[in-house]
């Protein structure tokens, strides 16, 4: 049966999982309606035009002659990589970021698929590849597919992998038999997600995301300055999060470590020092994540979390770190961060740093921060002096 050799080629091609659908309108579009209308989707505005919309309503506004959709699912999980000693001077980062990107990793699979495809149907066919790039609610079509269900964090889970997984599909002009929807729920009353986020970004009823609170998306999609609040809720993160994963009760038993090359931790990754990715330059960045995910963020988004992430630590060490940041990094997103983080370190050198840019700084808005990292070292000061802790 052509069905059963396509998956079985998919998974010869490193994908886990592989499930059929037909192009009919999504079910949950109304929901996905209701994100949009409530702002869910922060500063994603390239989610929300009409023609976007138009798009997730029927896979067909983007491929008229579909007749069927393979929906893919690769596992991105290496096992543990404990962070080294001392840990703050390591910046975390989402665990499908830690290879190649896998943009570029799956659609070379789905193409290597695609060829295998047109040679078993004994004629071209038309097609149209997608890895989180295109207008379609994967996870939905993931579920109705049959290759799992949507958990309370949103995320696909599938009971014998869990959910360290990344999507993909590829849209035919090939009838194939679909698969049964997976109709079942099987998060049951185990809230471990919603309690863990650390930002409450996780809304239990309906199943949202709030984009605004989200670390993944405030250390990835949002540009510019963090806002004071969100800043320490960000802890220790430099691009992306895991936490909903981390504690989730399928990938604590369910989630077998794969060793793919492709997805296998390449240097600087998996646990970058912060002190050297505050100091990159934009061709030493550009150098350091040619081909990784971690673009995404920019060099100065990138920076911008990891001045957060140690200001985070409020370790002493740090200091000289985020020293040569305010002094001298051309990002005023950069510099303004670093002097938060200058403010949540104790040692008088953190404030002699601070002044000391207060007289040479030029930019109104990082002067600004200066000024209130200031004010908030006196009260870190006093806290962490012994009279303070008796």
């Amino acid at each position: 049966m052509l069905a059963e050799r396509i998956k079985a080629r998919a998974r010869a091609l490193g994908f886990a999982l592989c499930g059929i659908t037909t192009p009919d309108p999504p079910e949950h579009l109304p929901e996905y309606q209701c994100w949009l209308s409530g702002g869910l989707h922060a500063g994603m505005e390239y989610m929300a035009g009409e023609r976007a919309r138009e798009r997730r309503a029927d896979p067909r506004a983007l491929f008229p002659d579909c007749e069927s959709i393979l929906v893919l699912a690769a596992n991105y999980f290496q096992g543990e990589h404990p962070l080294p000693e001392p840990a703050f001077l390591n910046g975390r980062v989402a665990r499908y970021a830690w290879g190649r990107d896998y943009h570029d990793v799956l659609l070379q699979r789905l193409k290597e698929l695609i060829a295998f495809v047109q040679t078993a149907a004994g004629r071209p066919v038309q097609h149209r590849l997608y890895t989180d790039t295109g207008p379609l609610l994967e996870r939905v079509l993931a579920q109705r597919a049959g290759l799992g269900w949507i958990g309370k964090n949103t995320m696909l889970i599938n009971a014998d992998v869990g959910s360290w997984t990344l999507l993909a599909e590829a849209m035919l002009d090939l009838a194939l038999p679909p698969d049964e929807p997976f109709r079942a729920d099987r998060c049951g009353s185990c809230t471990r997600c919603l309690d863990a986020c650390p930002t409450s970004a996780i809304l239990p009823d309906p199943r949202r995301v709030d984009s605004r609170r989200c670390i993944s998306y405030l250390t990835i999609e949002h540009r510019g300055a963090l806002s004071a609040e969100r800043r320490e809720s960000l802890g220790d993160w430099v691009f992306g999060c895991d936490v909903c994963q981390q504690v989730c009760p399928w990938n604590e038993r369910f989630a077998q470590p794969l060793r793919d090359p492709d997805f296998s931790p390449h240097a600087p990754l998996p646990h970058p020092r912060a002190g050297p990715l505050l100091a990159l330059s934009q061709p030493e960045f550009s150098s350091a994540f040619r081909g990784s995910a971690l673009k995404r963020a920019k060099r100065g988004g990138l920076l911008r979390n990891v001045a957060v992430a140690l200001g985070n630590s409020g370790e002493n060490a740090a200091v000289p770190h985020l020293e040569r940041a305010l002094r001298s990094d051309p990002d005023v997103v950069v510099r303004g961060h670093a002097a938060w983080a200058l403010g949540r370190c104790s040692a008088d050198t953190a404030q002699s740093a601070l002044r000391a840019a207060r007289e040479s700084e030029t930019e109104r808005v990082v002067l600004q921060e200066i000024e209130a990292a200031l004010a908030a070292w006196g009260g870190v000061r006093e806290s962490a002096s012994p009279t303070a802790a008796e």
